[in-house]
């Protein structure tokens, strides 16, 4: 008996005690045993830690001891099947008929063997368009996931995405933005453009920092054997990898930045979340047919790190909505059209601010935006303070101090201005301004060869009130 025999025998066994099919790496197993392998070579082959490999290997030979009524593992393995050859056992998939008593060591296998054939070997039309209908239709789990009322043009991001997604088959993307330019906006409508791409998508928020054991466990209930899931968290990794595989999933973890630390340097995990960092680089290096979107206020530092050498891995940031922001403006029924395309400039093309600054002309100003804009000053509302105080208070102290004197500077500034102004070591500069390059918070142009920063007119209003009421 060949290897493919082999297999095809195990699967139809462990189909008939338990009703699914064998896993990859549970061929991965079989095959490398049949072969004549060792473990440190069979995880090498299949990209699997030999722990995990280990694992799946000791659960399949007990399950085929169950099966067939004797002790197997992996020494013996060959032997049985040996024995079974000689005992003439054959499968109605390598026969092409269906035996009227098929057994194996006395258990009979198929006991419905009439529905079998008809299901196996004569799928009638109907049988088969149901198949087709249940492709195209994925198994969602967007209980997590917020409502959208509204959807903004994004179609040049939306092609983006799915380019990466289903022509370059990118299996980690990063998409950042900072506070409420709409990352979850778009994936959710990046997910009902693609979705009959998938067998699974799922939605996971990460707002209330939750381990990467807990979120494992989430995300592995949504699959086949929820009652196997292992305690221990790199088998939970390894499960979930072999399922990415198996199946083409589609999943989200939003709110990523959650995981950093507050007034540390940006991507920094917190210590209970530091596990997350493997995960992803796990997800981005081995070998699967699904995609992890990560969405984020701060670029994680492994990203920075992997793009540059794994094409499976972008990332994409959001910038202005620019003139679709229009919608957001006659939804509130505001006047002044002429006016509008400037509102949008100085409140940076983002759907929140706008939304909070709309709502503010609706209440003080009759709706009028040009009677708004003849105020001198960016007018911030109780509702954008906020959020950007959110965000100042997650920076560290040496990256307020640059920002501050940046609200200061009327024209944008090089970094040797910058550190002529400031009394910070030339390391503690530059991680700072990498650190608010991570969070999105810098203007950055470059001009004959030369770099020069700013802050956008939002945020250069918000620190200077913020210092004026010291």
């Amino acid at each position: 008996m060949n290897s493919t025999e082999v297999l095809e025998l195990v699967d139809d066994l462990i189909f008939a005690k338990t009703g699914k099919h064998l896993e990859n790496l549970q061929k991965d197993v079989l095959k490398g045993t049949i072969e004549g392998k060792v473990y440190p070579d069979i995880a090498k082959d299949s990209g699997f830690s030999e722990s995990h490999v280990k694992n799946v290997g000791q659960e399949l030979w007990k399950l085929l001891s169950l099966v067939l009524g004797e002790k197997v593992k992996k020494a013996n393995f060959r032997a049985v099947f040996e024995k079974i050859k000689r005992q003439n056992f054959s499968s109605p998939i390598i026969s092409g008929y269906c035996h009227t008593n098929l057994t194996a060591n006395n258990i009979n296998i198929f006991p419905d063997r009439e529905r079998y054939c008809s299901a196996t070997l004569t799928r009638s039309p109907t049988s088969v368009e149901n198949s087709q209908e249940s492709k195209n239709e994925p198994q969602l789990d967007l209980a997590e996931a917020p409502e959208i009322f509204n959807f903004y043009d994004r179609s040049s991001e939306l092609t983006t995405l799915e380019n990466w997604i289903l022509k370059d088959s990118s299996r980690l993307i990063a998409l950042l933005g900072i506070s409420g330019i709409g990352k979850t906006t778009l994936t959710l409508q990046l997910i009902k453009q693609i979705k009959t791409n998938f067998n699974y998508i799922i939605y996971r928020s990460l707002r209330f920092s939750p381990t990467l054991d807990v979120t494992l466990t989430k995300l592995l209930k949504n699959f086949p054997d929820q009652a196997d899931i292992s305690q221990n968290i790199e088998t939970k990794i390894f499960q979930l990898l072999d399922y990415l595989n198996q199946y083409r999933c589609l999943i989200i973890l939003d709110d990523l930045q959650m995981l950093f630390c507050s007034g540390k340097i940006a991507g920094q995990y917190q210590t209970e979340s530091e596990n997350y960092q493997i995960f992803f680089q796990l997800i981005a290096e081995m070998n699967h047919q699904s995609c992890l979107i990560l969405n984020s206020r701060e670029k994680p530092i492994e990203i920075t790190q992997l793009e540059t050498k794994n094409n499976s891995v972008r990332s994409l940031i959001l910038s202005s909505l620019g003139l679709a922001a229009k919608q957001i403006l006659q939804k509130h029924k505001l006047s002044d059209e002429e006016t509008w395309e400037n509102l949008i400039d100085i409140y940076q093309g983002n759907p929140r601010w706008i939304e909070f600054t709309a709502t503010m002309i609706q209440e003080f100003f009759d709706s009028s935006v040009a009677k708004f804009l003849q105020w001198e000053k960016v007018i911030l509302s109780e509702s954008l303070v906020a959020e950007l105080d959110k965000n100042f208070q997650r920076i560290t102290q040496n990256e307020q101090t640059i920002i501050i004197q940046l609200a200061q500077e009327n024209q944008p500034a090089t970094l040797h201005q910058i550190d002529k102004t400031l009394e910070l070591s030339t390391s503690d500069l530059l991680n700072s301004i990498q650190s608010l390059k991570r969070r999105l918070l810098l203007d950055i142009k470059q001009e004959d060869k030369t770099t020069y920063f700013s802050l956008n007119s939002v945020w250069k209003q918000y620190v200077m009130c913020k210092e004026e009421g010291k």
